[in-house]
């Protein structure tokens, strides 16, 4: 299946490689080159994309007469390659973060106002199992009067990863947490409660390194609390979701299997998984508990709805003012965290 899109895609390491590739190669892309010095990326790319080009700088890439250019590069550069691409007139996907900052972000936006050439940025996570499903339990009323949200990306390696990036450099570099995890519960939070204001924030380096434990707590226009909590350093977890409501408390305690499946090099043929791609979900209410039926997961729609838009044929899968929303929070908690 081809939808005869070309893409090219700036960095070919972990985003690139895992969280890119597969998705645009299942809805029908074509992976044309990729940009990346690294020899052994460069191996990679070929292995799983034998007529793309490897090269050396963006102008190579925009040169391969893409109609997608997805930023899949450190955060670093998110800004810089946007830009660029939608300088050159071509459609741009950031990944998460958008900029490294507010003013990145608004950069980044009003070029695309400017030029009149599209960007959006990769909260996946709306397409997790659990997102799928709290959407759809949020649509029943099966929890009554939401209250309280508790989510949480909490892992525990004490030791860290002397290898990347996110987790040795700076905030103001790229690196952390707060900028790698943080923005998809944020992003989750606002998608199901709307706007949002920062009300606490603890954004810390346990390990000394990069920021490697924050709180997050907003309070939306809507009445729900949101409590975030984005961890490297937590030995005993808590359950990916506590979503509460009047009636009773909806628990999800494992990560959406799409990630995996990715790393293990699956990918959704047609935009379709054939692997099990949806976590359990239990309907808490005191010492009565009822499994839920759950929604698959699927982060091919995100690319879907891409080539869709690409083709004038509906909207971005996610608007800049969402982005802004997202990295305006970011912002703040970064700002008046207790260290």
């Amino acid at each position: 299946m081809s939808n005869g899109l070309r893409v090219g895609i700036a960095g070919y390491g972990l985003a690139g490689r895992y969280f890119h590739a597969p998705l645009l190669k299942g809805v029908g892309f074509e992976v044309v080159g990729a940009l990346t010095a690294n020899n052994e990326r460069v191996q990679h790319l070929h292995q799983d994309f034998p007529n793309a080009k490897a090269v050396s700088n963006l102008a190579e890439l925009i040169a391969l007469k893409i109609d997608l250019l997805v930023v899949a590069s450190a955060n670093i550069v998110h800004a810089e390659q946007a830009i660029a691409g939608l300088r050159a007139g071509i459609p741009v996907v950031v990944d998460k973060p958008m900029g490294l900052h507010l003013a990145q972000t608004q950069e980044i936006i009003d070029v695309s106002q400017e030029t009149g050439v599209p960007v959006t940025t990769y909260f996946n996570r709306r397409w997790d199992s659990e997102s799928l499903t709290i959407k759809r339990v949020l649509s029943e009323g099966l929890l009554g009067e939401i209250f309280r949200l508790d989510s949480r990306f909490e892992r525990f390696r004490p030791e860290g990863n002397p290898h990347s990036w996110r987790e040795f450099m700076t905030y103001e570099e790229g690196g952390g947490k707060l900028l790698d995890l943080q923005p998809h519960l944020i992003s989750l939070a606002l998608d199901w409660f709307g706007p949002a204001e920062l009300k606490y924030a603890s954004v810390r380096s346990i390990r000394n390194m990069a920021d490697d434990d924050s709180v997050l707590v907003l309070k939306h226009d809507s009445g729900v609390d949101s409590y975030l909590s984005a961890s490297e350093v937590i030995g005993a977890h808590g359950p990916r979701i506590r979503l509460s409501g009047s009636k009773g408390s909806l628990l999800i305690h494992d990560l959406d299997p799409q990630e995996a499946l990715l790393r293990a090099g699956k990918f959704p043929q047609g935009g379709v998984w054939t692997e099990h791609t949806a976590t359990k979900a239990f309907l808490h209410q005191g010492e009565l508990i009822t499994e839920i039926s759950v929604e698959p997961g699927n982060y091919s729609i995100f690319y879907t709805l891409v080539a869709n838009a690409l083709k004038g044929e509906g909207d971005w899968p996610v608007s800049t003012s969402e982005a802004l929303a997202v990295a305006r929070i970011i912002e703040e908690a970064e700002k008046v965290s207790i260290r």
